[in-house]
């Protein structure tokens, strides 16, 4: 089975970098996709259509051009895992739950269990909540493998 994972969410930590590590050695056959993960490139991603007013104003561009590769992954992936870390607050990861959602597209939500309260509505949707990156290849491999 081959499956295409959309990893949403928090940029500050490896943890994309720990579910493709680990992945690979199981052996699984995932392509993995992500939003742009350069956040100085993220927050300058519309840029290039001119000057803006105010910082409101450029933000908005800006997210409207990420939406474009953000949009597309997502409705491309079969499974999506969203990452909330501790450290900031990820609106748009939990725009990006909410999406697939929307979608009907399955997905598992990634975070500390101190964050439970605040994500309820985002975990409730999810197919499954993790707390370590294994739980997330762990359930990749079932996925992929049952």
């Amino acid at each position: 089975m081959y499956f295409t994972v959309y990893l949403s969410g928090e940029i500050h930590t490896d943890w994309r970098d720990e579910i493709k590590r680990g992945a690979e050695a199981r052996g699984l056959n995932i392509e993995f996709t992500s939003p742009v993960t350069d956040h100085p490139a993220s927050d300058a991603a519309g840029d290039h259509l001119g000057p803006t007013s105010e910082g409101f104003w450029r933000d908005h561009q800006s997210a409207k051009v990420n939406a474009i590769r953000t949009k597309t992954l997502i409705e491309q992936s079969d499974l999506v895992v969203v990452r909330f870390g501790d450290k900031y607050k990820q609106w748009n990861a939990a725009f990006d739950a909410g999406y697939c959602a929307a979608l009907g597209k399955p997905y598992i939500t990634l975070h500390a269990e101190d964050l439970v309260h605040p994500l309820k509505e985002v975990d409730a949707a999810a197919m499954a909540w993790a707390t370590s990156t294994e739980q997330v290849v762990e359930t990749l491999a079932y996925v992929l493998r049952a």
